[in-house]
């Protein structure tokens, strides 16, 4: 059940934080992503947190360029990959200390059992790489995203991390993990608005070029039962089960093994999206 779902609005419908978060929601303070980044941070943080469950299971650390050490960054100097991640390292810390830091601490001042608890950057450089690496863009009915006095309120997408290419990548990136239209659904018609948010269940799905699985959207329930669910279709032609024990992937994109360790902190051998990113600069197009 897309209920389930951490998505901006379930962030604003939340008991606890959502009065305020819908405060800064509507002010422009924070848009949709940073939205969510606020809440699995507060809520990772807070002691008797709802969300508990399914934060405990989450990676810790992560693989991707901005974890790198000072030495492991050093291996890629000169590449796009370096340059990428230097720029979104300067940016996060900027955002962490100009806006994000205080808001979280708000949040945690809402309830007295997280009042004390410290926020660091390392907190919020988790929940940036959390987002970016498990979020979804899912097509959902225009009456479930906006709800009540939100109705018709635009979604607004993106703090500034950088200019490079791979930062615009990352931009873009959550539009290519792979699903198919339901045809049994209407989350593909034209008052369906397209919302970002994690998934718990299909959010474990790793990377593979040749996904044995993509994911609908059922909004309806027609086929699930459940109005508004998202579910797995087996994506290979003629096969209607699997072994168990068989590992369940998707296909994240075609991808580059630069991009891939920026994104998402792996490679893939012998990768047939074999191809590197070059920046050119406007006086070398110009000559």
């Amino acid at each position: 059940p897309l209920d389930l779902a951490v998505t901006p609005m379930r962030v604003l419908q939340d008991p606890l934080v959502g009065p305020r978060c819908r405060a800064l929601f509507e002010d422009g303070g924070v848009d949709d992503r940073l939205l969510v980044m606020l809440f699995l941070m507060a809520e990772r943080l807070r002691p008797t947190s709802l969300w508990k469950p399914y934060l405990d299971v989450l990676p810790s650390t992560f693989g991707s360029s901005v974890w790198f050490d000072d030495e492991e960054l050093a291996e890629v100097e000169g590449t796009t990959l370096h340059r990428a991640t230097v720029m979104q390292k300067k940016s996060l810390q900027a955002l962490f200390n100009d806006k994000v830091k205080a808001l979280v601490e708000e949040l945690l001042h809402i309830d007295e059992a997280g009042s004390s608890i410290e926020v660091r950057f390392e907190d919020f450089l988790w929940a940036n790489s959390i987002f970016w690496t498990r979020a979804l863009n899912i097509p959902l009915p225009h009456s479930y995203v906006f709800p009540g006095s939100l109705d018709g309120q635009q979604i607004r997408t993106g703090e500034v991390l950088g200019d490079s290419d791979l930062t615009t990548q990352q931009e873009t990136d959550t539009t290519t993990k792979n699903s198919s239209c339901d045809e049994n659904s209407e989350s593909h018609n034209m008052e369906s608005i397209w919302v970002e948010g994690l998934v718990p269940g299909i959010d474990f799905c790793n990377h593979n070029v040749k996904a044995l699985a993509t994911w609908e959207v059922d909004s309806e329930g027609n086929l699930t039962g459940i109005p508004a669910s998202m579910y797995l279709i087996l994506a290979q032609a003629g096969k209607s089960s699997v072994e168990t024990g068989t590992e369940i992937y998707i296909n994240y994109g075609n991808k580059g093994n630069e991009e891939l360790l920026y994104l998402y902190g792996f490679v893939v051998d012998n990768n047939p999206d074999d191809y590197l990113m070059v920046t050119l600069t406007l006086m070398f197009i110009i000559q």
